[in-house]
């Protein structure tokens, strides 16, 4: 195993993390891409390897940044547990309560849980909505308030995919007064020593990595277009490359343009999974994490369950994860959780993005690497 093309640290033994992140470059899987994890809020992994570019100029470094697609999803549903904790926010409360304008057309009694189980019937607009728009935050967000469900809210789950994201937040703007990209900031990453940007400034955007739509990335968007709810790629239609923008990276889309390293990942979601918490304690993080929806996610025809937000239960974390742990995978492979058994946080980030039906290869080495040096 050529374990030369990976720069980094780990502890001794994770050294088989290290081969396996190193076996996804020689075997053509991986162009840039950085895996960490945290045990016991120590970080015993922090590697990356490859380029931040397609066309290889930039190695990637330990500052360069991914976006990480709905990885962000997890770190929103942090954030909307931090405000439930302090009484600001609550998941069984309808969110016109806070947000008196979103009661239109019949949804007066959507709770924040409908929403974070993607059960709320607003997977989507049916009314046209540029980039700029969705960019812009009030057209996009105005545009929800106004709509009418796309079904039964709790009827059925169909990914929410982008409007997730401004749903949950907008909430907690109204109730905290920042921004979702002021409150990831100064709540979540400052307290632990750490970045992650929900709009990055232009300031440190050289970070970035350029994304790559891999082989079978885009296949999940026609996917949903072809489900019984197509609105989640609609209006407009998520593009695999739109982070390579100044525009995409500077806007705050919380459902789906986080942007950080896997150490930053590794990190929040290891102080989660932590008794000792500086985020959340124990029982907000129970509460957060326990199941508001099991069963067929109709954009992907698969089973699945929600925490408040999180995914949990879910095959991603391999078989030797507790039935505890939560966490988000993002578009094309990026990929975050905390397992509070384990005591671990662990995050993979990549700009190659591939899809594959039964789950990426990348990931699953990654994550038995770990879990067999525990």
């Amino acid at each position: 195993m050529n374990n030369s093309i990976i720069n980094g640290t780990h502890d001794s033994r994770f050294q088989n993390v290290k081969h396996a992140f190193a076996s996804c470059f020689e075997d053509g899987l991986e162009h840039g891409a950085a895996v960490a994890l945290t045990v016991g809020g120590n970080l015993v992994v922090d590697l990356w390897g490859g380029h931040a570019d397609r066309a290889k100029t930039r190695e990637w470094k330990r500052d360069t940044i991914a976006n990480v697609w709905s990885c962000t999803k997890g770190i929103v549903a942090a954030a909307v547990a931090m405000a439930v904790e302090q009484g600001k926010l609550d998941y069984d409360k309808p969110i016109a309560d806070v947000w008196p304008e979103f009661a239109a057309n019949g949804k007066e009694q959507i709770t924040l849980n409908h929403i974070m189980s993607h059960t709320s019937g607003l997977n989507g607009l049916n009314v046209p909505m540029t980039a700029d728009d969705l960019y812009a935050w009030s057209p996009y967000v105005n545009a929800l308030a106004a709509m009418k469900p796309n079904w039964q809210p709790g009827k059925d789950c169909a990914y929410h995919a982008l409007t997730y994201g401004h749903l949950a937040s907008e909430p907690l703007c109204r109730v905290t007064g920042q921004s979702i990209g002021q409150f990831v900031t100064e709540s979540i990453a400052k307290p632990l020593g750490t970045e992650f940007f929900v709009g990055v400034p232009q300031t440190e955007d050289h970070r970035a990595a350029e994304m790559i739509d891999g082989a079978g990335a885009s296949d999940w968007v026609q996917q949903v277009l072809n489900s019984p709810y197509p609105q989640s790629c609609m209006n407009p239609t998520p593009v695999a490359t739109a982070p390579n923008t100044r525009q995409w990276r500077a806007a705050q889309i919380p459902g789906g343009n986080g942007h950080c390293d896997a150490r930053a990942l590794a990190t929040i979601y290891g102080d989660i999974a932590s008794k000792n918490s500086k985020l959340m304690n124990s029982q907000t993080r129970a509460e957060a994490v326990r199941p508001r929806f099991r069963g067929l996610d109709t954009s992907f025809n698969l089973p699945t369950a929600f925490g408040a937000g999180f995914r949990i239960e879910d095959e991603m974390y391999g078989k030797l994860a507790s039935n505890l742990t939560f966490g988000h995978s993002g578009w094309g492979g990026s990929t975050a959780f905390g397992d509070p058994d384990a005591g671990i946080g662990f995050a993979f980030v990549t700009c190659n993005m591939l899809g594959f039906a039964e789950g990426d290869p990348r990931r699953r080495r990654l994550i038995d690497a770990v879990y067999d040096a525990l």
